[in-house]
């Protein structure tokens, strides 16, 4: 078991700061900038077309865009530049986002407004500028496992979220705003679209079968053997049966848990390794630091904790060193994804990376 201590502050704004470190290190850093007002929580509003749900953020317009390093906000600060991080050098941190797209209920906005209630969090996962989640080292990596472990057993304990999405965006090619290495949570007041639909299709299946979704997709992959690239005793890495992108990899708990939270000590210790094999092999395929967002699939907090299992989903949207797999007409309008690559294909250069 990876000992890990968490230290809470405040920021400048009142906004709450998570400290997580391996060592038993005295974080007693004061947030000294000058204090400012909190944005206005947003409001939602129901596409009747669809049902679904789309939050309204207008402040998020003026949040920083890929600042120069002297002036990132996720660095430790060192100068009379105040950044998000009090404190000169830190392991992991998490805060509260500066400009959330969910918040916290609030007695500001008018009565018939649907508040886009939830919470936002940034993880930054090292007080070095560069890298990204891969480019940790196996220790570090279980830092942040631990912090994800952390804010998903807490922010469920929220009555009004339903649901918990820890994820990264690497790339400026998948919209990323500031190249510190980071990832986010966004916690949701509903279900979202794309986890009904999963839902929907894990609870068909376990009617039929009292089997997981996930446990019988795992046991499929390894028997057919040829979309397996990476495993050891608790975790499974391999490129599902329909990928939608060029390379997409789902990573795996053998045995089937809902969510990070329920993850035990062991089989979070065992994830950083495949994890690290599985972003170096991505990186490995044209040589070059490949754009992906990785997502991480877990149960609500309330609906379907026994059919929905936790996994971990990579995409990447880059087919060739030029090129970039855009969302066309099919895809972006019909959500009917085409591609280009089977899956086979795509396993199969990834085991052919020579680490």
């Amino acid at each position: 078991m990876t000992f890990v201590k968490r230290t809470e502050l405040q920021m400048f704004d009142g906004r709450q700061i998570f400290y997580y470190d391996r060592e038993s290190i005295a974080r007693t850093a004061i947030d000294s900038r000058p204090f400012e007002p909190r944005p206005l929580p947003g409001d939602m509003r129901e596409d009747i077309l669809t049902g679904e749900w789309v939050a309204m953020a207008a402040h998020r317009q003026a949040r920083a865009f890929l600042p120069p390093k002297e002036f990132c906000p996720l660095c430790p600060t060192k100068s009379d530049f105040g950044t998000e991080v009090a404190d000169s050098t830190f392991e992991v941190v998490v805060f509260e986002n500066r400009s959330p797209s969910f918040s916290a209920p609030s007695d500001q906005l008018p009565p018939e407004t649907i508040q886009a209630l939830g919470r936002c969090e940034v993880v930054v996962f090292s007080d070095q500028h560069e890298g990204s989640f891969g480019n940790l080292d196996l220790a570090q990596m279980r830092t942040v496992l631990s912090a994800w472990i952390d804010r998903t057993r807490e922010i469920s304990q929220l009555p009004y979220v339903e649901q918990v999405f820890v994820f990264e965006n690497r790339g400026e090619e998948v919209g990323v705003t500031l190249n510190h290495p980071h990832g986010q949570i966004y916690s949701y007041p509903f279900i979202t679209p794309r986890t009904t639909k999963m839902l929907q299709a894990a609870q068909a299946h376990f009617d039929k079968t009292k089997t997981p979704l996930l446990t019988s997709v795992i046991a499929r992959e390894i028997k057919d053997e040829v979309r397996v690239i990476a495993q050891n005793e608790h975790w499974i890495a391999y490129v599902p049966f329909a990928a939608r992108y060029p390379f997409e990899i789902h990573v795996a708990p053998k045995v089937f848990v809902p969510d990070l939270a329920e993850l035990t000590d062991a089989v979070a210790d065992a994830f950083p390794e495949v994890a690290k094999e599985v972003l170096l092999r991505l990186d490995g395929v044209f040589g070059i630091p490949m754009a992906y967002i990785a997502a991480w699939h877990q149960a609500p907090v309330r609906t379907g904790r026994d059919v929905l299992g936790l996994h971990w989903q990579i995409t990447s949207i880059r087919r060739a060193p030029g090129k970039l797999k855009y969302l066309a007409g099919s895809e972006a309008a019909m959500g009917a994804f085409i591609m280009d690559l089977e899956p086979e294909q795509s396993a199969a250069q990834l085991r052919d990376v020579q680490l």
